[in-house]
């Protein structure tokens, strides 16, 4: 009699929503934890373990920033892959020593005051997220005033045009040769920091009148602009903001490999963004953030596919690029029998959880 009238209470207690300061605190409790095994995995952690979680961290502020634009304002935008190169080449840029600027430089000399100017990384990291939203601010005009498949090919063609600009303008990006021996500034701290700084930063946007608008242009921008909503302007903030998040990981990325050059960011990467929100859930910063970590940890798992195989009398050779096959097909596999995704457009709450733990509670201890 008891213990039904706890379950009952319970429950009733998850149904009626935990308190501010409940949340508060559980949040954090999270946030501690999450520093603890940051703390752990950085002093006692392998370099390749490092690596994938610092890859875990970059994705997730590329993904949760470019669902920005894609999920919450329902904009087909596909030329992240820009914003990530102009980021990783600013903060190369700026944290180079002019010595070694000379010695990268080989062909044609760095432009003044480039070739002078060497700041700490946290400022270039700042700079990069600027010079981002700065190109996005540029090119947000001619950008907003097409719909669509229209949109969709406008912000592939400007990332296009970066990666051939990263190729001719030798002055300034050392063209084909790229920018080697970058300092290898990213750790953990900075790649969970700004992660942690984004998705908070994003859900705030999200959760508040801004974020509101976004989700009104989605659904019907006719209805949207008839209760005084402007899209140009909401739509601007977000791209303005999606672009500053893009910027700031790829700093982080170019002193995460330390060496960068115009391959790394061909739309390759948008592919793999896409891939990262749509099975996490198109509009949901969770899934966007489930997303990023399955695909790190998965691009990791899968490399097996891409290594010789020797099945009893059977011998499969190693084929270089089967794990974006294997991607795609999941990819597929989502889209059939989870159209939403993992998340849809639902968000992780701590009533959410509760109410799973009570279910499997139940479950347990059933007779």
């Amino acid at each position: 009699m008891s213990s039904d009238f706890q379950e009952q209470s319970g429950a009733v207690q998850v149904r009626g929503g935990l308190t501010h300061r409940q949340k508060t605190l559980l949040n954090v409790a999270a946030l501690l934890c999450c520093l603890g095994i940051l703390a752990l995995f950085s002093r006692y952690g392998s370099e390749y373990h490092v690596r994938i979680l610092n890859n875990m961290a970059i994705f997730i502020t590329l993904a949760v920033s470019y669902n920005l634009v894609n999920g919450v304002c329902g904009i087909l935008h596909l030329g992240p892959n820009a914003f990530v190169a102009i980021g990783a080449y600013t903060s190369a840029l700026l944290t180079l020593s002019p010595s070694e600027k000379q010695i990268n430089f080989i062909i044609n000399d760095l432009i003044w005051p480039l070739s002078i100017v060497q700041v700490p990384f946290a400022l270039s990291l700042v700079a990069a997220g600027i010079m981002a939203a700065l190109f996005a601010f540029i090119i947000s005009f001619p950008v907003f005033r097409v719909r669509g498949d229209y949109l969709a090919i406008v912000t592939f063609g400007f990332g296009e045009v970066v990666r051939v600009l990263c190729n001719a303008a030798q002055s300034i990006t050392n063209g084909p040769l790229g920018l080697k021996n970058l300092e290898p500034y990213t750790n953990l701290w900075w790649s969970w920091g700004i992660a942690i700084l984004t998705i908070v930063s994003i859900t705030k946007l999200i959760n508040s009148s801004y974020g509101r608008a976004m989700k009104a242009i989605r659904e019907d921008e006719t209805a949207a602009r008839a209760m005084g909503i402007d899209p140009f302007r909401q739509l601007l903030l977000a791209f303005l903001i999606s672009a500053f998040f893009s910027g700031i990981a790829g700093g982080l990325l170019a002193h995460l490999i330390t060496t960068i050059s115009p391959t790394l960011f061909m739309f390759t990467l948008t592919f793999n963004l896409l891939i990262i929100i749509v099975v996490g859930g198109l509009g949901s910063t969770t899934g966007a953030v489930i997303g990023a970590i399955l695909f790190a940890w998965g691009g990791e798992a899968l490399r097996i596919v891409e290594n010789p195989m020797d099945i009893g009398i059977i011998t499969i050779p190693g084929i270089p690029g089967m794990r974006m096959v294997v991607f795609s097909l999941i990819l597929m596999l989502v889209i059939i029998f989870a159209g939403h995704g993992i998340f849809g457009r639902n968000e992780f709450s701590w009533e959410m959880l509760a109410r799973i733990c009570l279910r499997g509670g139940k479950r347990v201890g059933s007779p």
